[in-house]
């Protein structure tokens, strides 16, 4: 069948779409040639993740599109709908942090990292791949110049006042000159130029110790030394002061690493590196990875690309200078992002492999011994409860052996009883009925956290919901430690050492986590608000208010009767204070 399609495909630029036999989107690519692309696929030989792909398509379509531009748009937007598997990179990316003058009449210094959440202008600076040295230059800077360091206006002079970081926004006209000039010289400083920063510290510094006041001289010392480690010294002769990110990459054949400068003012401000599966071409991987990165940072005047990456498809994209240089300094950066990237991937491939056993292969494993023709995605539950009370369960999500921490779900159970098969029954049908209701994608396994008697519950309710979901338990030892995989067939020995032991205990622990870590939330508000409801004197508001500012009893209990005063009347705290030293008896 996927032959004979491969037929009618165009030599058109488009995207495709690659399904597994239940029709699940797997993976999304674009191509200049769609025909070529698809060809390639069907009739190479492939290693490594690509092979893995390949053996699990069963079916694919394709979107033609009018020009390139539009194809890695297309492509984009397909990967956040669908969020296929094989379009998963093999370690979260993750956004930095960037240090923030507002545009404020009175400007303030802070680190963002959501720099798309605001509409009006701003001025933005970094990115910082070092959290600390962002922090410490914000401080540095709040030190050096008595900026507004309030959200708000004050009706009074705060401690920064005092203290002499602060010129008082709040109660006095200050000269809107001396502010501006402040901001010119924080502007210079963060674009890289910190002399003038620095030469005012060495005159206090000389001022302070002229006075014979030396814990003074000292402190400021100290600052000084500081811009030494917030400011990078390794200049690069550009001689443009142009800001620029710098892309290298490497391949085995299996990986692709990709390494990034990040060149701010003429120094390099600090770098980022990620390690991806090679599954496309490498010039459409790294393609594709550039024009993602941005997604979570800004964009910097220019950008410098090796050779493989296709440079006027990521300059129209992105309407900013995208470019391959020949030869000088620039062609000198690719080349040492280059060497770095292949650096980056001989230290890193041990650790690559060792976590491709423990997840991808340890997921193989079980798949094979459970005779399952495909396993992506797993879902785990675990029940809790205190002696019948305060009674929840919890699920986590595995795929493709790696934890998917934003399908986890919570559930407070209708119930306060000693049930775990009266829990089983709900929790199975509640999730899986909205599986049902909402067209969620379907786990290829269950795993329960017990023997048959959960299985057999859990069994019922996926026969009355009519849906067919692979279902296993959990057999532990005297240790209570698993030791076996429970079908309703047989049990089927786990051995101790291997990955698919710790594989499992991986998942046990996961769920196990996830759901007492919310059994202790529902049972503090619980015991909270039962607590609560003994005191004469407190109703409903006076409930709340103390919930939202105490929030839990543990921190109700550290409070002193003064403190309690500040929410109620002070024979209501008394009472509060009598109630609580009763329980804890």
């Amino acid at each position: 069948m996927v032959l004979e399609k491969l037929k009618l495909v165009p030599h058109l630029p488009g995207c495709y779409l690659m399904k597994n036999k239940d029709g699940v989107i797997i993976y999304v690519g674009k191509a200049k040639d769609l025909r070529n692309r698809l060809n390639s696929y069907f009739h190479s030989s492939h290693t490594g993740k690509t092979a893995k792909l390949v053996s699990e398509i069963a079916d694919f379509d394709y979107i033609v599109v009018s020009s390139e531009t539009e194809s890695l748009i297309l492509e984009i937007n397909l990967i956040k709908k669908h969020d296929p598997k094989y379009n998963i990179l093999l370690r979260d990316d993750k956004s930095y942090p960037y240090i923030e003058l507002t545009m404020e009449k009175v400007p303030r210094l802070q680190i963002v990292r959501n720099v798309h959440r605001k509409k009006k202008k701003t001025r933005l600076f970094g990115p910082y791949p070092n959290v600390t040295a962002a922090k410490e230059t914000v401080n540095l800077l709040n030190r050096l110049y008595p900026l507004r360091k309030c959200r708000t206006y004050q009706k009074r002079p705060c401690l920064y006042f005092h203290i002499g970081q602060c010129l008082g926004y709040c109660t006095n006209n200050v000269d809107q000159n001396k502010v501006k000039d402040m901001e010119n010289e924080i502007v210079r400083f963060l674009k890289g130029d910190d002399k003038i920063v620095t030469d005012r510290l060495k005159k206090e510094i000389e001022i302070e110790s002229s006075k014979m006041r030396y814990e003074k001289a000292l402190e400021l010392r100290d600052m000084l030394d500081n811009i030494s480690k917030v400011m990078v010294k390794q200049k690069i002769e550009t001689h443009d002061n142009v800001d620029r990110d710098v892309f290298g990459f490497y391949n085995d054949g299996i990986y692709l690493s990709v390494f990034i400068f990040f060149i701010r003012g003429s120094r390099i401000a600090g770098h980022h590196h990620q390690i991806i599966p090679l599954i496309d071409s490498e010039g459409e991987e790294l393609t594709r990875y550039i024009a993602k990165f941005y997604e979570k940072g800004i964009l910097p005047r220019e950008v410098l690309v090796p050779d493989i990456v296709d440079s006027e498809l990521l300059s129209n994209y992105f309407e900013v200078k995208v470019r391959i240089p020949e030869r000088g300094v620039k062609r000198k950066l690719v080349l040492m992002a280059n060497d770095n990237a292949k650096k980056q991937l001989e230290d890193e491939i041990e650790l690559i492999n060792k976590n491709e056993e423990m997840t991808s292969k340890a997921n193989d494993e079980l798949r094979e011994v459970l005779g399952l023709d495909k396993l992506d995605r797993i879902e785990l539950f675990d029940n809790a409860h205190l002696f019948g009370t305060y009674n929840v369960s919890g699920m986590v999500v595995f795929i493709d052996g790696k934890p998917a921490k934003n399908e986890y779900r919570k559930f407070k159970i209708s119930f306060d009883k000693n049930d775990d098969y009266g829990t089983m029954r709900e929790v199975v049908y509640r999730r899986y009925f909205r599986v049902l209701m909402d067209d969620l994608v379907k786990p290829d396994l269950i795993i329960v956290d017990g023997g048959i008697g959960q299985m057999n519950v859990a069994k019922e309710v996926l026969d009355e919901l009519n849906i067919n979901i692979n279902l296993v338990g959990l057999k532990k030892d005297d240790k209570h430690s698993t030791n076996a995989l429970v079908t309703f067939d047989k049990e089927i020995p786990i051995e101790k050492r291997s990955n698919l032991f710790h594989y499992l205990e991986r998942m046990q622990d996961e769920v196990h986590n996830f759901t007492i870590n919310y059994h202790k939330q529902i049972r503090s508000k619980g015991l909270y608000a039962s607590i609560l409801d003994n005191v004469e004197g407190i109703g409903t508001k006076r409930k709340e208010a103390l919930l939202k500012k105490f929030k839990t009893v543990n921190k109700l209990r550290e409070c002193s009767i003064d403190e309690l005063s500040e929410v109620v009347p002070k024979d209501v705290a008394i009472k509060i204070k009598e109630i609580l030293d009763e329980v804890d008896k």
